[in-house]
Parts: structure tokens; C-alpha cells; sequence
């Protein structure tokens, strides 16, 4: 038996006897086991030969159910590859499965699921945060090396932060989107999730590039990890967070100044206070228009019929802010408040190398609690200003408060992912603190 095989018997073992308890997973390859002894057979492996990957339920998998995670789309199977899963197989990493996630990324939590809401296995109780609930279930249960997800406004970052993993939200336009099922066009990347920060920048580095089928891709050139001298940091401070998780981040950034010398100051970028009201308009405007081929024809059956009360709530809320009466009023005041908040923050990087402010602003609550939506939406305020800004963002784990994980959170310029690489690295050795 050789090595990649046992392990995929393991994993595999290891998702039959837990996967009920936390679910983590909508659809199981059962072929794993097969692809396995195949890849062990192979003399010339490729980079992810041995790395076992979860894919959120919104991205193509071909012959793998990708049901976003709804009834909508309940039994769609794929008929092609994303281009990332492309990337990935060509470089022999092995599917895993399909991941439970938000209805169609609506939401911040992984309650929103049509199949109920997966477990956080790294607080058991509470929710593993969202949209990409199983993507980070997935890694914090060892289900797997790396999960992809996607990251609208905060969906990587936020259950990465929950669950106590890794989480990547690319610049925008360095991962393509071919074959990604979106909720915003303009803002959406998949990226990766993993406890090791090594192949979590691995995966990314081999899904990068530029792609015909998706015109806003470029090509950054390998990642690797860099880390310039005389390192410069930024420490962003944002309203509302709770002051215990405040406290833990600016105690990891204090060692990283007296352990390793960078130079630290606080920095402020205009307008990032309205960075949530900015962001709804264009989420609600973008999926009602991305949601209309949900008609009961051609994919699935009729959204509004089938979908859950958050989907509904942005389809309303989309076709309200795009009717004619309302051209221009909020979409085009939202997008220009986004190229505000992007130009302020581009000037930040001009003065810094890195920005670092926590992932979430609380705590994962329990699953079940009553939360109203605009406190729920509000968890997103530290991470959608590097989605509204196009920039490059990673959530490491930071330390954790009674036992509940809390994520740091590590902003880098566009397209400068191996700096981000670099800064990460260095910020994952601390050991993490606990309140």
C-alpha cells in the first residue's frame, strides 16, 4: 500500500465516523480511495501529489455535487471543472468533497445552509462564522490539508478566524472565477484555508494566474515568501471591536515589534467606518442580477420558491436599489464611496508594508441564538475593506478567549501576496495568547 493511499483511507475513515456529527460535507468522492492508488502509481507527481482538498459547494467540481449549499440546486452535478479545480488536478491534488457552507454565500455564520448548519469542531456549540462554514470545518476537523473557499466580504477570513485555521482571500483577480457559482462579480475570490500556512500558500500559488475565461485576471509571477527589510506595519483600529479581542491583537503586534524590530505605527484609512453600508448595495444589486438565470428552467428550480429567508432578503433588497426610480441613487453612491475607500487605503500602502487589525469584531455566538441581521452583517467590518479595496488579506489564528478561537488579520497591497506570504510566516510563529 503505498503512502498516499493509506492516507486517503484514513481521511476517508476519519469522514464516515464524524463527518454526521459536524456536517462538514454534502457529497463524499467515493472514489478517493481509487484516485489514490492511481497518484501512488505515478512516477512524475505534481506540486499538491499527497494534498488532500475540500472544496466549498459553490465552485464547479465536475461530477461532484455543487449545490451552493440550497435546495435550488440541490441535485446539480457538475458538468465541468473550474478552472482552479483544472489548476489542481493537473498538479495531483485530490478532491475530497463538497463542503456545507451559507445558501448561496448569503451570510456570515454557515446557519444559512438548506441542509442545516455544520458544527465549529474547534468550539463545539457555536457557529464556525461564514459563508465558507465547512471550508474551515473541514480543516479545523482533519478532513483534509487545504479547503478552497470564497470570500465576498469577509467568507475565508471570518470562519478561518472562527475555527481557529488559515484563511486567504487573494487580490482581486488573481485566482479566476471561472466556474465559481458568485454572489457579487466585482468582489468575489476563492482562495484557501489550511492549518499549515506553507500549503495554504501552496494551493494558491498553483490556482493563480491569468485565465482567458476570466478577462480581470493577471499574472503576479510565483509566490513565494519575501519579507523586506525594515519591515513597516500599520495597525488599523476599527469601531465596534470587542476590546478582549482588541487586546490580544495589539499584544501579538507589541512582540512582533520587540521580537523582530518592525517598526509599528497606527494608521488610519477615511470613510472605513461605512465600509458594511457600502458593501450591502453592491452585494443585493450584484446577486439579484447574477440570481435571474434561477428561473426553474435552465439550472435547478425557481430561487424564490426554494431559497431561504437571507437569500430572499438580498433578491428583495436587489431589486429594490436597481429599480429605474432608483438608478443611481444607491449602487452608484456605494461604488463610489468602494473607489474612495480603495484610494485611502492605497495611500495607506504607501507609507506601509503591511496593515494588521483583527478578523471579526466578536466572537462566534451560539448556534441557534437569536441575531438580527444588522448585527450579523457587522461582523464583517474588519474584512470588507480589503474586498471593497481589491487588496490581498490572510486571517491567522491569534490566540483564543475562553478557549474560543480569535484570528489576526494581515492586509497587504494588490498583488503582493508573496509579501503577505512573507509577513504571515513570521506573524504564525508567535505562540498564541489566551484570555
Amino acid at each position: 500500500m503505498g503512502p498516499i493511499e493509506q492516507k486517503a483511507i484514513q481521511l476517508m475513515q476519519k469522514i464516515r465516523n464524524e463527518n454526521k456529527k459536524f456536517n462538514i460535507l454534502l457529497h463524499i468522492n467515493e472514489n478517493l480511495v481509487d484516485e489514490a492508488i492511481v497518484l501512488d502509481s505515478k512516477q512524475n507527481k505534481g506540486k499538491l501529489a499527497g494534498k488532500f482538498i475540500v472544496v466549498k459547494s459553490n465552485i464547479l467540481t465536475k461530477g461532484m455535487i455543487a449545490n451552493c449549499a440550497s435546495k435550488v440546486l440541490e441535485d446539480f452535478v457538475s458538468p465541468y471543472d473550474s478552472t482552479v479545480i483544472r489548476k489542481i488536478r493537473e498538479q495531483d491534488g485530490l478532491i475530497v468533497g463538497m463542503a456545507n457552507m451559507d445558501e448561496f454565500a448569503c451570510g456570515s455564520s454557515g446557519e444559512n445552509s438548506a441542509f442545516s448548519p455544520c458544527s465549529n469542531p474547534s468550539a463545539l456549540g457555536y457557529i464556525p462564522g461564514g459563508s465558507s462554514s465547512g471550508s474551515a470545518a473541514a480543516v479545523a476537523a482533519g478532513f483534509c490539508d487545504v479547503a478552497l473557499g470564497s470570500d465576498t466580504g469577509g467568507s475565508i477570513r471570518n470562519p478561518a478566524s472562527h475555527c481557529g485555521v488559515i484563511g486567504i482571500k487573494p487580490s482581486y483577480g488573481l485566482v479566476s472565477r471561472y466556474g465559481l457559482i458568485d454572489l457579487s462579480m466585482s468582489l468575489d475570490q476563492i482562495g484557501t484555508l489550511s492549518k499549515n500556512i506553507d500549503d495554504a500558500f501552496l494551493v494558491l500559488d498553483v490556482i493563480k494566474g491569468k485565465d482567458e475565461l476570466d478577462a480581470r485576471t493577471f499574472d503576479s509571477g510565483k509566490i513565494t515568501n519575501t519579507l523586506p527589510s525594515n519591515l513597516r506595519v500599520g495597525v488599523l483600529k476599527i469601531k465596534g471591536v470587542n476590546p478582549e479581542i482588541q487586546k490580544i491583537i495589539d499584544k501579538q503586534v507589541e512582540n512582533l515589534k520587540v521580537i523582530y524590530g518592525w517598526n509599528v505605527k497606527e494608521v488610519k484609512v477615511d470613510m472605513i467606518d461605512l465600509a458594511v453600508e457600502t458593501y450591502y448595495p453592491l452585494v443585493y444589486s450584484e446577486f439579484f442580477s447574477g440570481t435571474r438565470k434561477f428561473d426553474g428552467r435552465r439550472f435547478g428550480k425557481k430561487i424564490g420558491d426554494y431559497s431561504g429567508k437571507e437569500v430572499l432578503r438580498r433578491i428583495l433588497g436587489g431589486s429594490e436599489i436597481t429599480k429605474a426610480e432608483h438608478f443611481g441613487r444607491y449602487y452608484q453612491k456605494a461604488l463610489q464611496i468602494s473607489n474612495h475607500i480603495k484610494n485611502e487605503m492605497n495611500k495607506v500602502f504607501d507609507t506601509v508594508d503591511a496593515v494588521i487589525l483583527p478578523t471579526c469584531p466578536g466572537l462566534p455566538w451560539k448556534i441557534g441564538d437569536e441575531m438580527r441581521a444588522e448585527e450579523i452583517y457587522a461582523y464583517d467590518a474588519c474584512t470588507i475593506p480589503a474586498n471593497l479595496a481589491g487588496i490581498c488579506a490572510i486571517s491567522i489564528p491569534s490566540g483564543t478567549i475562553k478557549g474560543i478561537p480569535v484570528g489576526m488579520q494581515i492586509f497587504c497591497g494588490k498583488g503582493q501576496e508573496s509579501k503577505l506570504y512573507g509577513v504571515a510566516k513570521i506573524a504564525s510563529s508567535l505562540k498564541q495568547l489566551s484570555l
